[in-house]
């Protein structure tokens, strides 16, 4: 549908470009997958390797062949990776709707960054994919990420108590939710 051969296209911003993840970021990513101060928020198994970051990123691009995942690096114009970003899953027909899941280098935190990546993940969902509805799960305890979805113009719709289940136990998350004709 607006995939070519199962990839992301790469969307362009002010002041970064959203490249379709590959295993080449595979290096750059686990340290911000990995960082002390990310890695609690993920909802992903803890990853141990750069190689286990490979492993996740060759699973990620099978998913996006598939069509149930598309994940962007964040990058900058010297080709330094940031962060990642993406739909973690979404549904046309019946729905509408999508997930949007994100991660940042805290050393480029409070700059806009994600703002901007999340603003060309938003207008291609709307404009591209044909989404009505986009979601976005956080952790309660994560105020970084409620002020960047309130910024974003997402109403906080509810609490899903015990929604995921982690290494801790079972874990509560905020949802977020902005609609089409919301943005």
């Amino acid at each position: 549908m607006y995939l070519s051969r199962g990839v992301a296209p790469t969307l362009s911003g002010t002041r970064i470009e959203l490249q379709p993840i590959a295993a080449d970021h595979a290096s750059a990513l686990f340290e911000i997958w990995t960082h002390p101060a990310v890695a609690p928020w993920l909802d992903t198994p803890p990853l141990a390797s750069v190689r286990d970051a490979e492993q996740l990123i060759t699973l990620l691009l099978q998913m996006g062949k598939e069509e149930e995942s598309l994940r962007w690096s964040i990058t900058l114009p010297d080709g330094e990776i940031i962060g990642s970003c993406g739909y973690n899953q979404w549904q046309l027909p019946g729905a509408y709707r999508g997930e949007i899941g994100c991660e940042l280098s805290p050393s480029c935190w409070g700059q806009g960054y994600m703002r901007e990546a999340l603003g060309l993940v938003l207008d291609f969902g709307f404009g591209t994919m044909g989404l009505n509805r986009i979601e976005a799960l956080c952790h309660p305890g994560n105020i970084r990420a409620h002020g960047l979805f309130k910024a974003l113009n997402f109403s906080q719709e509810g609490l899903l108590r015990q929604y995921r289940h982690t290494a801790s136990g079972f874990q509560d998350v905020s949802l977020y939710a902005l609609l089409r004709n919301e943005k």
